[in-house]
């Protein structure tokens, strides 16, 4: 290109070579920006901003592959085979994956010492699947199937991973709230600058974002093993357990169970509760309008603009509750939880009795908001109320339930008949029994909180 520039006249050689200056400029000023953000408060001293960066580009390229599954499974082909296709790629990804979920928690929790590596490995198992797929996404054949179970199950160990990776690396004064908000908030980014990218790459053939997503990936499991070597240390870790402990007393003020090495406590436990509902809530929703709004589209609007207006408020609603969770400062995260369940408890029962396309859009922006803010604040209860020694594999077997929780809650909405009343109705009834087997529990433990408090105070 060089030569090209040079060997024009004069007047073009300057304007080519100001141009080529203008663009490499802009380029190393939007990395400059990119590096400061993610090394700010201390994230490029504790490590935390190479996670970021590491967040940003599994998000990316898990878009890709999104990307091109649904041109081929969803997009490309009538609803009723598209309802068909979807089925089968449940049958054969999720539902094994169903059977894998209890044990990758377990099973990563074992790798405390080659954290590093395991991430490493979950990207290049990810890339040479998206290659492999590459050669049969535009038939869909059966073949498709299992690398997409593979790509899911290799997803979800990162995710796991991640969870546990994120205690190791917290900056001095940064919450473990503040400190996943802004690893979500770089995913979210990238995958919102990856699925336009990706439509570009499926506009030129449907394997093209599957050999972006390998070349993302690899480039992933090389960042994987730059992070500190800290994230594969195990000093003072033990198991932990995902079922009640001791607490220091009860609702009304009783001695009871009392939180010990090898419980996480009842506070972390109706907050899991709860956010298995509004996970479920969300994989439910996900499968449900996919293809309700396919076939009925709303407001007179195309199909696929149902289904855009669906995307964007989902969208907008998880990158507003993260960014309100880094924001917030409450000191009850149970009351964050619970005021969440209400939030999204009402707006499903309206919907389920005014459905249209303003209510359907508002379901899943407070569905967004709802599964953000409750994560954050389950992050916030696990660093609170969990013991160090046992908090990274708290956070472990947290994800693979809430993992789990997804997988079911999609499930129900690919099963559920294509009426919107009884979506929003099944949904409202998701979220109805998270709220009463969680409720009573988090808001006795806030109580139980403030009274701690002032009495210390």
């Amino acid at each position: 290109m060089a030569r090209t520039l040079d060997a024009g006249p004069g007047p073009a050689r300057r304007a080519g070579r100001a141009l080529a200056g203008g663009v490499g400029r802009s380029a190393r000023a939007v990395l400059r920006r990119v590096r400061r953000s993610t090394h700010a408060g201390g994230a490029g001293e504790s490590g935390l901003s190479k996670l970021i960066e590491l967040h940003a580009v599994n998000s990316a390229g898990d878009m890709l592959i999104t990307v091109a599954l649904a041109s081929t499974v969803f997009f490309s082909v009538p609803t009723g085979q598209a309802r068909g296709r979807v089925a089968l790629y449940l049958l054969v990804t999720m539902a094994p994956f169903a059977l894998l979920a209890p044990v990758i928690g377990p099973l990563l929790d074992r790798l405390q010492h080659g954290r590093r590596a395991a991430m490493a490995a979950s990207m290049m198992a990810r890339a040479v699947l998206a290659w492999t797929m590459a050669g049969v996404v535009a038939t869909a054949g059966l073949g498709l199937y299992p690398a997409a179970l593979g790509v899911l199950v290799a997803s979800k160990a990162y995710g796991v991973v991640r969870s546990a990776v994120v205690p190791r690396l917290l900056p001095g004064r940064t919450t473990l709230v503040k400190a996943n908000s802004r690893v979500t908030l770089a995913g979210l980014l990238a995958t919102t600058l990856a699925a336009p990218l990706g439509g570009g790459l499926h506009a030129i053939g449907p394997q093209w974002p599957l050999y972006g997503a390998f070349v993302v990936y690899m480039g992933g499991a090389l960042l994987s093993m730059s992070l500190p070597h800290k994230v594969d240390s195990a000093r003072g870790e033990a198991g932990a357990r995902l079922s009640a402990a001791e607490d220091p007393g009860d609702a009304d003020g009783k001695p009871g169970r009392k939180a010990g090495l090898l419980g996480v406590g009842s506070s972390v436990l109706h907050a899991l509760q709860a956010n298995a509902g509004l996970r479920a809530l969300s994989g439910f929703l996900t499968m449900f309008l996919a293809f309700m709004l396919r076939e009925h589209p709303l407001g007179g609007l195309t199909p696929a603009m149902s289904l855009g207006v669906a995307v964007v408020a989902a969208g907008v609603g998880n990158g507003l509750g993260t960014a309100l969770g880094s924001w917030l400062k409450t000191r009850a995260p149970e009351v964050t939880i619970t005021a969440m369940l209400v939030l999204a408890l009402s707006i499903t029962t309206v919907a389920a009795g005014w459905f249209g396309l303003i209510t359907v859009a508002a379901v899943t922006a407070v569905a967004g908001i709802s599964q953000a803010l409750s994560k954050l604040s389950l992050d916030a209860l696990i660093q609170r109320d969990v013991p160090e020694e046992v908090r990274t594999s708290a956070f472990a077997r947290s994800e693979t339930a809430l993992q789990l929780s997804w997988v079911l809650g999609g499930g129900i909405g690919i099963l559920l008949p294509l009426n919107g009343s009884l979506g929003m109705s099944v949904a409202a009834c998701v979220v109805l029994l998270a709220f009463a087997i969680s409720v009573r529990g988090l808001l006795g433990a806030a109580r139980r909180g403030s009274s701690a408090r002032a009495r210390v105070a």
